[in-house]
């Protein structure tokens, strides 16, 4: 399972295109979705910060594989995509990589739990 984010600095007063951007997804949450299934993305989460009264969002992903979810999107045909294409054209200045330096998913102890026929770890079982 890969996983990424990014900082992006946004364009000065765009908030009205984040919280026009944030609703349709949410009104439209189905086919947000499905677009991510089509993807193999599992999780994609974003955020607001605001350093110095600049306006930041920091998004977060998590997918099978994080290149070909990113092709996949470019050329999607999901109406959604087309509107999250035109608001990153809209609103995005610029674009910050984070480097991961950790990643911890229980998911991963769960399922050597199951596959070796025991009960999942509780660290906090006496």
């Amino acid at each position: 399972m890969d996983v990424g984010a990014a900082l992006i600095k946004l364009k000065p007063h765009t908030w009205s295109k984040v919280e026009k951007w944030q609703q349709q997804l949410e009104q439209r949450k189905v086919e947000a979705i499905a677009t991510l299934q089509a993807e193999g993305v599992t999780v994609e989460s974003w955020f607001h910060v605001q350093i110095e009264a600049q306006d930041y969002l920091i998004a977060y992903m998590r997918a099978v594989d994080l290149a070909k979810a990113q092709q996949i999107a470019k050329t999607s045909p999901f109406e959604i995509d087309q509107v999250h294409q035109q608001f990153k054209r809209d609103s995005w200045e610029k674009v910050i990589p984070a480097t991961l330096l950790l990643d911890l998913d229980n998911g991963d102890q769960i399922s050597l739990d199951l596959k070796n026929n025991e009960q999942p770890s509780n660290p906090n079982a006496e």
